[in-house]
């Protein structure tokens, strides 16, 4: 039986992970994809401490695990089908058979939220994407839209500029929700036009998209742009179909900690964007990770007392 399982190997798995192996804990991180989560999918990081001139999303998650990995954390490569934590000792099934654990820590993250309009989900991979990093490149000198107004949407319509002639931002409203940094660079950047108080209706396209059909939430009035690329930055939701009915959540599907990083479930602790909380960031899911590690890690040491 592991002391810890961290499930996820995002920022806050690999933070946790760190932590628990350099305490010398028997801990073992979950991971279905590669490690890195929506890291990885980000070009340029510019507001992670200690790299003043930025770090690509991809070198600050390899200096991570390859830190992780000094203090000889195991991360293996497994899809956690479902996990029961009734009981005092938790039991993780995978892909590869199941696993018992004292003490689990859940940093399964995000996913990205999608428009749930018609053509979306036919489009996806032929020109409906969620990651201009990986996608912006099919995309030169041709024209595309970015959905949303936050940090995300505007930072990877900066980065498709790079590539496209030109790109669509679609907001709802009449304003950004970026920081005012990002926003400033975006309003200077010529490639960006923006649509106000628009959002989208159909996503056209037989092999590939060709068009966008939008809204104007206030007049009401229809228009279309030709597009070969429609970027979708909405938000995210939280990857707690897992724990769904073993944890409390909030009205969002978040998982509810105490400041411990503690769930209602005692022994099992969250971190990371899967977590309840106003802000979510590399940074703080860092923080996150290492405080659930150290409380994970008390709890473990007092395991037997509870038996």
């Amino acid at each position: 039986m592991y002391d810890i399982i961290i499930i996820g190997g995002g920022p806050a798995g690999l933070t946790a992970g760190l932590y628990s192996a350099r305490a010398r804990l028997d801990v073992l991180l979950l991971e279905r994809l590669a490690p890195g989560g929506q890291v990885l999918t980000t070009d340029w990081v510019e507001n992670y401490p200690g790299f003043p001139d930025g770090v690509s999303g991809f070198e600050l998650i390899d200096r991570m695990k390859a830190q992780a990995e000094k203090f000889a954390l195991r991360i293996q490569t497994e899809d956690v089908s479902r996990v029961d934590l009734s009981g005092q000792k938790k039991v993780v099934y995978t892909s590869q058979g199941q696993l018992e654990t004292k003490a689990i820590i859940l940093a399964c993250g995000a996913t990205w939220k999608k428009l749930g309009i018609e053509g979306e989900e036919d489009l996806i991979g032929r020109g409906v994407s969620f990651c201009a990093t990986c996608d912006g490149p099919f995309y030169r000198d041709q024209e595309v839209a970015v959905i949303g107004g936050g940090d995300t949407a505007v930072e990877e319509a900066l980065f498709l500029t790079r590539f496209v002639s030109k790109v669509y931002l679609i907001h709802r409203r009449d304003e950004l929700r970026a920081t005012k940094l990002l926003q400033e660079r975006a309003m200077a950047e010529k490639k960006i036009e923006f649509i106000w108080d628009t959002v989208p209706q159909r996503i056209l396209g037989h092999d590939g998209v060709e068009a966008i059909e939008l809204r104007n939430v206030k007049t009401g009035s229809a228009s279309k742009k030709d597009v070969k690329g429609v970027f979708v930055f909405i938000g995210t939701i939280p990857n707690t179909e897992l724990v769904k009915g073993q944890v409390e959540l909030d009205e969002n599907g978040s998982v509810i900690t105490d400041n411990n990083m503690e769930t209602s479930v005692p022994g099992v602790f969250a971190a990371g964007d899967l977590r309840s909380k106003l802000f979510r960031q590399i940074s703080t899911a860092v923080g996150e990770g290492a405080a659930a590690s150290f409380a994970a890690e008390k709890y473990v040491e007092n395991y037997k007392e509870r038996g």
